[in-house]
């Protein structure tokens, strides 16, 4: 009887204990989420506006030149590639813009921004490579302030007003020309400076989309300075417009090197004024002329290199002595080369 007893006792206290482990086991499952599916998360990938885009095709002619009479203001806005996750995070003008050079009168200042965006210096459009990278100069007798606007992707507007350092240009006297060639020409000697004009204005009618002008620039030739950029010429006598670039006297013969990497786009050895000339397009309108040659080692097409040997210093057309006078252009406003080019190099021997 007994034991029947201890019996009923432990089922009953096993019937207890399951009811509440039961019991709890519900509590416990009642407090976790019914749904098995994790907390949702909205990703944000924040990106700078124009990056990673695409830069919009230039308006170029077959050859990929620019077009001269079609600026970037004629493009389209690029747009960036944006996926679906992410949102676009205003930028800074500070670190979508910069610029080196020296903004002086007869200065070139290279610039560099976000690919895609539209640059102008005052009312110029200023072309802009697939990198981002862009060039613009100031000429001898240029305001003492400009305006860079940078149109970036996304329509944030960078304005900078830019201070233009003043210059003080010299007065430079050279007798003994043939008179000839400083006034007085006859109908046939300017129909021939007539034809000269056109072949160089055709030259210069196209620029490449490439920044040759990037990689910097040498001296083209060793020796004397014999004139300076920007200074009075008084040939003659007679009051002329200011001189155009930089004279380095040498030897006839003496080679003359590219002091960038380019295209040559004229290359004639009978010039009314400037004798043995050749153009060098460093892409974005930054162009070198030289003048006087004696030689000539390249034809129109040809892509030289910095360093190459493009022809020898000379004597022909309009000069009273050998010597190779270089002129650097941004848009047809010419700039001073020897800005561009180590202090001393002229004087340094050929390697």
């Amino acid at each position: 009887m007994g034991n029947m007893r201890y019996q009923s006792v432990l089922a009953m206290a096993m019937l207890v204990s399951a009811f509440l482990l039961f019991g709890l086991s519900a509590c416990i499952s009642d407090t976790s989420p019914k749904s098995a599916q994790a907390p949702s998360v909205d990703r944000v990938k924040s990106v700078k506006q124009g990056s990673g885009a695409a830069q919009p095709p230039l308006l170029a002619s077959s050859t990929g030149e620019m077009n001269p009479f079609v600026g970037n203001e004629a493009l389209p806005t690029a747009q960036s590639t944006v996926q679906s996750d992410e949102v676009l995070s205003p930028v800074a003008g500070a670190e979508a813009v910069t610029l080196d050079g020296k903004l002086v009168q007869g200065g070139l200042v290279f610039g560099k921004t976000l690919p895609g965006a539209r640059v102008r210096l005052d009312d110029v459009p200023v072309m802009v490579g697939d990198a981002g990278d862009f060039v613009f100069g100031f000429s001898r007798d240029a305001p003492l302030s400009a305006l860079l606007t940078i149109a970036l992707p996304g329509g944030h507007i960078e304005e900078r007003q830019l201070s233009i350092e003043d210059r003080d240009f010299r007065v430079e006297r050279i007798n003994g020309l043939d008179q000839s060639r400083v006034s007085g020409f006859t109908e046939a000697q300017l129909e021939r400076i007539g034809v000269d004009r056109e072949k160089k204005k055709a030259a210069r009618s196209t620029t490449q989309r490439r920044a040759d002008w990037r990689g910097g620039f040498d001296w083209p030739a060793h020796g004397r300075i014999s004139g300076v950029f920007g200074s009075q010429r008084v040939l003659n006598g007679e009051a002329k417009r200011p001189h155009s670039g930089l004279d380095i006297a040498a030897p006839t013969g003496t080679p003359v090197k590219a002091p960038a990497a380019g295209i040559i786009r004229l290359a004639e050895s009978n010039m009314y004024f400037e004798g043995g000339l050749v153009l060098l397009d460093h892409g974005h309108w930054v162009e070198s002329a030289f003048l006087h040659l004696s030689r000539l080692d390249v034809e129109p097409g040809q892509r030289v290199e910095k360093g190459d040997i493009i022809g020898a210093i000379g004597k022909t057309g309009r000069a009273t002595g050998p010597h190779l006078h270089w002129s650097v252009k941004w848009r047809g406003r010419v700039v001073d080369p020897q800005l561009l080019v180590p202090a001393g190099g002229n004087t340094k021997k050929p390697s």
